[in-house]
């Protein structure tokens, strides 16, 4: 094993790294502009001090496609929800749709949601986005995941849920807040985004996917709970957002799903988080990807890249610019050893990664490489 760490520096500028490829190639190969509001409204909801999912999940069934569903100002109490192609969901400024933090509702069938087993994904997500095409989440409102209130019939919340996970031993199972699986061309607009009990959006073999003013807004020491995740997707992109949470604030994945490319980070301002991290599912391949005009702003780790020999991986052809970096604990953090005691013969490829205008304060910069080691075989 070959460590190099380039040490604490009080002042820094990465101008460019491997610099050998041009921006076109590197970004969401889409024309991307700012999403207009939906013309037209086929059902308006007002608020109610009871759950409104019945009602709710009946509006998005029966809405025709290019229409929304319209939230307006107070309180909406919802369990599960499936989006349907072409429906937009629409929650006004001052209107809160808030899921209910009731394990049962979430349940997959074998009562595992709530409750810490050896297995995870016990729970279904709080809007699921499934083979859907076209729609998506537009508006100034709030969805609350409810991450720190009280489960219904337990003495802990979802968060404190997931923490005695880590402490004890074994998986959490806790609904993530958003689930895009296997959809195309789904659009999120001005949405606030909060308290997720896991992660706000996770994206799985998704082609067309655009995130334009979203906030998300969560403490730092809520486990587990990304911000966006694009896995295994492309053409993404990521733009005007901001993004503050207890783990990844990006996170690009591509596990034995699929691969990851084609994805554009424009413009957004990242808090407490993780960072921009790509991995540490890298198995299927990174690639294309632009980072522009990040801000991060006292993550723990920067720009970051992370796997290790149990899950090899290429990840190539990757441009960080005008990126300024404060206050972080690893300012740059490139990893191909993410878990020390992992075992196998994968080996991560990191090549062709590009910096420029990349700039910084005190920080350790880190790259942890790895000697091949040929086997008896070679």
């Amino acid at each position: 094993m070959r460590v190099l760490m380039l040490g604490r520096l009080h002042s820094w500028a990465f101008l460019s790294m491997l610099a050998v490829m041009g921006l076109a190639q590197a970004k969401d190969r889409r024309t991307v502009a700012e999403p207009i509001a939906p013309s037209h409204i086929c059902t308006r909801l007002a608020p109610s001090n009871e759950s409104v999912t019945d009602r709710l999940q009946d509006a998005i069934a029966h809405c025709p496609s290019g229409s929304a569903v319209y939230l307006a100002g107070g309180i909406f109490l919802s369990g599960p929800l499936e989006m349907k192609s072409g429906v937009m969901l629409w929650i006004e400024r001052n209107a809160t749709l808030i899921a209910l933090a009731q394990p049962k509702a979430y349940d997959r069938g074998l009562g595992n949601c709530g409750r810490i087993g050896g297995k995870g994904d016990g729970c279904r997500p709080f809007i699921s986005f499934f083979k859907t095409q076209g729609g998506g989440i537009y508006g100034d409102g709030i969805i609350d995941g409810q991450g720190g209130a009280l489960m219904a019939g337990a003495g802990e919340s979802w968060w404190q849920l997931a923490r005695r996970a880590q402490t004890e031993g074994g998986k959490q199972n806790v609904p993530r807040l958003i689930q895009i699986d296997h959809a195309q061309d789904i659009t999120f607009h001005g949405i606030t985004l909060r308290n997720a009990p896991n992660f706000h959006v996770a994206m799985n073999r998704v082609e067309g996917a655009t995130f334009w003013g979203v906030t998300i807004d969560t403490p730092a020491d809520a486990r587990n709970t990304d911000g966006i995740d694009p896995g295994a997707s492309q053409d993404v992109t990521i733009a005007h957002c901001q993004i503050r949470t207890g783990d990844d604030n990006v996170a690009i994945k591509a596990g034995s799903n699929g691969p990851a490319r084609y994805i554009s980070i424009i413009d957004n301002y990242f808090g407490w988080g993780h960072g921009m991290s790509i991995g540490s599912e890298v198995n299927s391949g990174v690639s294309d990807i632009l980072v522009h005009g990040l801000t991060l702003d006292g993550t723990t780790s920067g720009l970051r890249i992370k796997s290790d020999v149990s899950r090899g991986g290429l990840v190539e052809r990757v441009t960080y610019e005008d990126v300024c970096l404060r206050k972080n604990r690893w300012p740059i953090y490139f990893d191909t050893r993410y878990d020390p005691q992992a075992h196998g013969d994968e080996i991560p490829v990191y090549r062709q990664i590009a910096l420029r205008h990349v700039r910084g304060g005190a920080g350790a910069l880190v790259m942890h490489g790895t000697r091949w080691r040929p086997s008896a075989r070679d």
